[in-house]
């Protein structure tokens, strides 16, 4: 099992490093935009924003540090598209994500080769990959998808936003909007009228997003093995670094990193009755035994993997809606406020994406999708 102190309660420990801080700047009274949420989508946003409008006024406002949510907790692998098939008029994510950041100068190790799904039935024969996993797992369909490193991005889009005059204030946690035609914030430490918002919390803040009645917060559970020298790649079939998911259950997934360690991921715990995944602890003995099942899982994937060694364990909040279709829609209590969110595993790529959409809509420069208007109906238990 893996050292406990690399848990450490909570949520554990992600082997990301974010190592960018934003700088202390007062916070001023009021602002053209706010964006509630320093992660992928919200930074994206701001920083948009100002690339597209440097005459307007944007503050970011996070509970705790940049990247706290799931944009610092994720596996990094990037797919093209949502969880949900055929959202009309979504577009090229993939293209448009290495626009995005080529704009805003953001260097994440993107590198997109194309991602397999592999499955117990209907592999090839030639299947690169044939694991032991209830069946033999092989290769059923390579799509476009990639991997990136998580906490480069999440530095990276705060760096840029930064630079392009945003203003990002960490640890001002927003307890509650007062509705009006210019919105009032209130956060840890003062008050912030907004001409527009964007709430960009995912699984997070739930009743203050207005998603407490139509989606489902989730933990996503994940580990990272000691580096694998290259023969052990090639012989797993990963020696082509792509990344990999399950099509069917017992569901798998995975990337190898630059230095040749393997993320691998399954498993999905429950929040509280609260819906405040901030209570669950990856310590406790249900999410333990879920890490040690797991660990075992993977040393019998493979004879090449029978003695790796596991350095990381940690959970990611995931929030799911029916359908699996993202949130994109303007907030129930007013038409100044747009929620982002509810990617279903697909946030990677997703997010940053829809994050530049969620700036020009502020804008008044392009629409919201229908697929992604709120339902008042939960996801499922």
């Amino acid at each position: 099992m893996v050292d406990s102190m690399k848990t450490r309660g909570g949520w554990g420990t992600p082997p990301w490093r974010i190592n960018f801080t934003p700088p202390r700047r007062a916070i001023p009274s009021a602002a053209d935009f706010a964006v509630i949420g320093a992660g992928f989508s919200g930074l994206a946003a701001a920083a948009w924003l100002r690339a597209i409008a440097p005459e307007k006024s944007v503050v970011v406002l996070e509970a705790g540090r940049i990247g706290h949510g799931a944009s610092g907790r994720t596996g990094g692998t990037a797919l093209e598209g949502a969880a949900a098939d055929d959202l009309e008029g979504l577009g090229d994510v993939l293209g448009g994500v290495r626009k995005i950041l080529a704009r805003l100068d953001v260097e994440c190790d993107l590198s997109l080769p194309g991602a397999w799904e592999i499955g117990r039935r209907g592999g090839s024969k030639d299947s690169l990959i044939a694991w032991n996993d209830s069946g033999t797992l092989r290769v059923v369909n390579e799509v476009p998808g990639g991997t990136l490193d998580p906490g480069k991005l999440v530095s990276g889009l705060a760096r840029s936003a930064e630079r392009l005059g945003a203003i990002v204030a960490e640890n001002r946690a927003v307890s509650h909007v007062k509705w009006s035609d210019e919105p009032m914030i209130h956060f840890a430490g003062g008050t912030l009228r907004a001409g527009k918002i964007l709430f960009a919390t995912n699984a997070l803040s739930l009743k203050l997003s207005g998603l407490a009645e139509s989606t489902v917060p989730k933990l996503t559970l994940a580990t990272l093995t000691a580096p694998l020298s290259d023969r052990q790649l090639d012989e797993i079939g990963l020696s082509e670094k792509k990344p990999f998911y399950t099509v069917d259950f017992p569901y798998l997934w995975g990337r190898v990193c630059c230095d040749n360690s393997l993320v691998l991921g399954a498993g999905l715990l429950d929040a509280p009755e609260s819906d405040d995944l901030e209570e669950v602890d990856v310590a406790a003995p249900e999410a333990t035994r879920m890490f040690a099942t797991f660990e075992r899982r993977v040393h019998g994937l493979h004879p090449a993997l029978s003695d790796c060694k596991f350095t990381h364990c940690w959970g990611g909040p995931i929030l799911f809606r029916e359908g699996w279709r993202p949130v994109f829609a303007e907030h129930p209590a007013s038409a100044k406020a747009i929620v982002l969110g509810a990617y279903a595993g697909h946030g990677v790529a997703l997010s940053s994406f829809l994050g530049a959409w969620a700036a020009e809509a502020l804008l008044d420069k392009r629409g919201l999708p229908e697929w992604g208007a709120l339902t008042a109906r939960r996801a499922f238990r």
